[in-house]
């Protein structure tokens, strides 16, 4: 399998973080461009397959934004204004287009951690 593909853990809950929404955005010198938005489903993953595949797979860098705070919101957890982790920007680069890069996230409300997994 080829592409780019999450998964997003809730680790204050011990449950996979359902309702999350994650921006997508290509990296080019100083800006950035918004590819798409998506929203991890009960298994805290993205249906329909991989976020960047094909075509729009390709080498550079990128950036995925992970709303957490509203996540968090939602969930009912009450959280300090501003939060103290709102949102959640993990850049990365794609450099062998023929491989599969996997971020996921592990998600508290006052922690974070993450790595290129399988």
């Amino acid at each position: 399998m080829t592409g780019l593909t999450t998964h997003v853990l809730d680790t204050a809950s011990g449950t996979p973080a359902q309702g999350l929404t994650i921006d997508l955005y290509r990296l080019a010198g100083d800006g950035r461009e918004k590819i798409k938005s998506v929203t991890t489903n009960s298994d805290g993953r993205v249906d329909g397959g991989p976020i960047l595949v094909g075509e729009t797979f390709s080498v550079g860098e990128y950036e995925l934004v992970f709303h957490a705070g509203d996540y968090l919101r939602a969930r009912g957890v009450t959280l300090a204004e501003p939060a103290f982790l709102d949102t959640i920007p993990i850049r990365f680069g794609i450099s062998d287009v023929t491989a599969h890069y996997h971020v996921p996230l592990l998600l508290s409300p006052y922690g974070y951690s993450t790595y290129r997994g399988s």
